[in-house]
């Protein structure tokens, strides 16, 4: 059963990246398909960050231990639509020129937080192993806590690519909000709970 539903999630979460495909193929991507392309991978880069920021408090709020299996797959997912959201944008819009992204980079704001999202996730797809996290030992969650920076930087850059502080983007931030506050109530909780409690007379 667990092997079946992470085959089931691996085949869905493909789905976007096949539609891509299939449209770009079909030429039905709409007059702008270059555009489409990056709006869409990164819309679901995004969209998989936040499922997998979503395991840890749905584990601890019903008790479904079973759910932190799928963790992984969903953040190297994310990882996937971002490396393909990166790809678009460096192939479409830049001709593959590294100056040209450089230049890019440190000009235009929202350039520089979606290259500081797509920089973060990087070590924690490579380090996401069974291998690694025995090397890291407890590093490795200290490492990993780099995904709350990328779903800021993340979060930042969809914002000021649409130029649009409605819909989506208010969405998106208010969902990261929601996780990592939860996050924070839970761990002052845990600490406020661990606290000895003063002898009384």
């Amino acid at each position: 059963m667990k092997r079946a539903a992470k085959v089931g999630i691996f085949l869905i979460a493909l789905i976007p990246a096949t539609l891509l495909v299939r449209g770009m193929l079909a030429g039905t991507l709409g007059v702008n398909p270059a555009e489409t392309i990056q709006l869409q991978t990164g819309r679901w880069a995004l969209k998989f960050l936040l499922l997998s920021l979503a395991v840890t408090p749905v584990r601890r709020i019903t008790g479904w231990n079973i759910v932190i299996q799928y963790r992984r797959m969903l953040g190297l997912f994310a990882f996937f639509y971002a490396t393909l959201h990166f790809a678009a944008y460096y192939s479409f819009d830049l001709a593959f020129n590294v100056g040209d992204m450089l230049a890019d980079v440190a000009r235009r704001p929202f350039i520089t937080m979606g290259t500081a999202a797509l920089l973060t996730m990087a070590p924690l797809a490579i380090t996401s192993t069974k291998g690694w996290i025995r090397r890291l030992g407890k590093r490795w969650t200290r490492l990993h806590r780099l995904v709350y920076l990328s779903g800021i930087c993340a979060v930042i850059h969809f914002a000021w690519k649409v130029k649009v502080f409605t819909g989506d983007p208010v969405l998106y931030a208010a969902i990261l909000t929601a996780l990592l506050g939860f996050r924070v109530v839970w761990a002052v909780r845990h600490r406020f709970r661990a606290r000895p409690v003063p002898a009384t007379r």
